[in-house]
């Protein structure tokens, strides 16, 4: 079990560590986050999940708590003493503690940050990929700007419970246009009638998964045809294979939605073999 965690500058056990009443990410939800897979004690994707901490941070207008070598010392550092080697990070970086009002604290108000680390079984985690898993589908209720990776994720949570109220292991919200935007926790993916291999692009209401970004260079390289494109929740149904991606996820088939089967109602070849790619992928460029 992890132990120790990160907090504003001191290694403190996680059973005594805490933040202040008026941190702005408790009141305001005004922090982003990030979180890492790790392999080998190593960070994946480090180069995609940077990239996106700095954007979140600029687009809210906060700035970076430390420089991204000094944060990568820190991230590796709690990683080294929690003794964890395949598992996740987690970061949380707030604009800070400041009496309670809605618009900014003073500028030179310091940002807060959180760093934790937690165990993935990797044995459970490739027993539940062969399996597949269900989801569910929800209408889109969140905020105009799901490209900012922040902590208000209140609606994420609700469709969460929804699916796990059905024994469903994530939600697809589903937009006014009755489109797949993306799951309450990861990118939605289907490899349609025609063998492609479709997510929704960047131009819609969705978060820039990292992972997502690595699979579809990854699948470029496999010479799978890949489009950035969206799909229904009928095409879903319809499709050959559908999967989940992210950081805890990795790539994991979808293999029932509302109920109903998704393709052969079992786990596919192409989302097995893109699972094994981004392992390998992710692996060798782990820092």
């Amino acid at each position: 079990m992890s132990r120790i965690a990160y907090v504003n500058g001191r290694f403190v056990a996680k059973t005594v560590a805490v933040v202040h009443i008026e941190d702005r990410g408790y009141q305001f939800a005004d922090a982003v986050y990030e979180v890492w897979a790790l392999f080998g004690g190593k960070l994946s994707d480090p180069e995609g999940h940077f990239a996106r901490l700095e954007r979140s941070l600029g687009e809210l207008r906060i700035p970076m708590p430390m420089s991204r070598k000094a944060l990568t010392v820190v991230l590796k550092e709690t990683v080294r003493r929690n003794r964890v080697s395949e598992g996740l990070v987690y970061l949380q970086v707030s604009r800070g503690v400041a009496p309670r009002d809605h618009a900014f604290p003073a500028a030179d108000t310091p940002p807060a940050i959180v760093i934790t680390v937690s165990r993935v079984d990797r044995e459970a985690s490739e027993a539940r990929a062969s399996k597949g898993v269900a989801v569910v589908t929800t209408p889109e209720n969140r905020w105009g700007r799901c490209d900012i990776k922040t902590v208000g994720l209140l609606p994420n949570a609700m469709a969460k419970q929804k699916a796990r109220e059905v024994g469903a292991v994530e939600a697809w919200f589903v937009d006014d246009l009755g489109l797949v935007t993306e799951g309450a926790s990861s990118n939605a993916w289907i490899v349609d009638r025609d063998g492609a291999l479709r997510t929704r692009d960047t131009n819609a209401n969705i978060l820039r998964g990292v992972t997502r970004l690595s699979l579809l260079d990854v699948a470029r390289q496999a010479g799978l045809k890949v489009e950035e494109r969206p799909f229904s929740p009928q095409e879903a149904l319809d499709a050959q294979e559908a999967f989940i991606t992210g950081a805890g996820t990795l790539v994991l088939p979808v293999v029932l939605m509302d109920g109903k089967p998704i393709g052969s109602g079992k786990p596919g070849p192409v989302a097995a073999r893109l699972r094994a790619l981004y392992i390998e992928h992710a692996k060798a460029t782990a820092v």
